[in-house]
Order: C-alpha cells, then sequence, then structure tokens
C-alpha cells in the first residue's frame, strides 16, 4: 500500500514515524519541540518558541503507540483522496493552516490555564491536522459512507464529522478526559474550514474575481 499512497501523505506519515522513534532512542532531548504555555519556562517548564507550532503535530508520545496508529490511519484515509483532489502543494498547504491552527487554540487554551495556577505541560500529536482533514473530508464527500472502527458502523462522512465536533467541543467543555488537547482538535476544524471558506470565496471572505465566485 505504501508506494501507492500519494506524496504529501507518504512524507507526512514518514516523518511522523521516524520522530517517533528519535522519541524513543533520545527521549526528552526533543522536548523543546513540543508546544509549551507562554510563561512556561517561568514556571518550571520549557517556554514557547515560534517553530513549535509546526514541530509539535510531528511528534506523538512515545508511552501510546495507538495514539500514533489512529492518527496514521486517518491520515491515509482521509489525507490520500483529498491530496488526490486537491493535488500536492494544495493540501500541504491545508495540513500546515489546520496544524498550525490547531496549535494557536490548544496555545491559548493551555496559557489560560497556567495562569490559573495549573501546571505548564506541552502539547504533541498530528491529531489537529487530522481532524482538519476529518473535516475537509466531510465537505467534499459528504455522502461517502465510512466505515468506523469503534464501533464498526457505517456512518456518512458529513454526519461523522458532526458528531466528532460535537463531541469534542463537550469533552473540552466538561473537562472530561484530561489529558487529550479537544480544543486543538477543535481548532483543527475550524482553521480547516476557514481555509475552505476563503478558497470558495464565501463568507466570513466573500473573495470574488470578475464577478465569479471561486470554487473548491
Amino acid at each position: 500500500m505504501f508506494p501507492r499512497l500519494p506524496q504529501a501523505v507518504k512524507v507526512i506519515l514518514a516523518i511522523n514515524v521516524v520522530v517517533f522513534l528519535l522519541q524513543l532512542a533520545i527521549g526528552g532531548a526533543l522536548a523543546p519541540m513540543m508546544l509549551w504555555p507562554f510563561g512556561g519556562a517561568d514556571a518550571g517548564g520549557l517556554g514557547f518558541q515560534p517553530w513549535q507550532l509546526v514541530t509539535y503535530g510531528f511528534m506523538h508520545d512515545p508511552r501510546n503507540l495507538a495514539h500514533l496508529i489512529f492518527n496514521m490511519l486517518a491520515l491515509v484515509m482521509f489525507g490520500s483522496q483529498l491530496e488526490y483532489t486537491w493535488g500536492t502543494k494544495r493540501f500541504v498547504t491545508y495540513y500546515l493552516v489546520c496544524v498550525v491552527g490547531a496549535g494557536l487554540c490548544q496555545l491559548a487554551v493551555v496559557t489560560w490555564s497556567l495562569a490559573q495556577g495549573a501546571f505548564p505541560y506541552p502539547t504533541l500529536g498530528a491529531s489537529g491536522g487530522v481532524f482538519g482533514l476529518l473535516l475537509a473530508y466531510g465537505l467534499l464527500f459528504p455522502n461517502q459512507r465510512i466505515m468506523l472502527l469503534f464501533p464498526p458502523i457505517p456512518m456518512r462522512a458529513r454526519t461523522l464529522v458532526i458528531v466528532y465536533g460535537l463531541v469534542e467541543l463537550v469533552l473540552g467543555i466538561t473537562g472530561t478526559r484530561s489529558g487529550v488537547a479537544h480544543f486543538a482538535h477543535l481548532g483543527g476544524m475550524l482553521f480547516g474550514w476557514l481555509l475552505i471558506q476563503h478558497w470558495r470565496g464565501r463568507p466570513p471572505f466573500n473573495r470574488r474575481r470578475g464577478g465569479h465566485v471561486r470554487r473548491l
């Protein structure tokens, strides 16, 4: 299957796996590449650096192999079709915007919690970018049926996006499943939606050229 994957999906997948192996090998040496909150260094952690908004999205907890596996399965499942549809350049742009957007949302949440007296903690994982891919798949192929793993039931892509979005919102607001960056997931979906709206020339952008709306 690997040789038949589109180019960008293949590269993103390979980077995530290689970085995961490096984390297993050298551990905390890669901690500065995780996403840390503003003021984290003052509270005993590491401080925020701009590059972390990208690098955190290619790292996973080395104690949680399942996190890496599920993210990469989703990358292959949703990302491959999107790259074939959009082309490599647009797909990479979209994915990175989702990763950075998810990081910005999580950065705001973690920095706020730090101001409330919480201990500084880093964020890592490709889930923000993956949730952005899920949103795009639901928008471009809303009636495509997807077979879930847990529970194993078929569901339309549009329905899956709505369900996942609502679940992440509830879990984020209630604080359920602490340790999971729910607002990063939502941030990836939000920034992905905004970029697609921008490409389509729809609100809040309403970008028109020559009297015609650009279609995605």
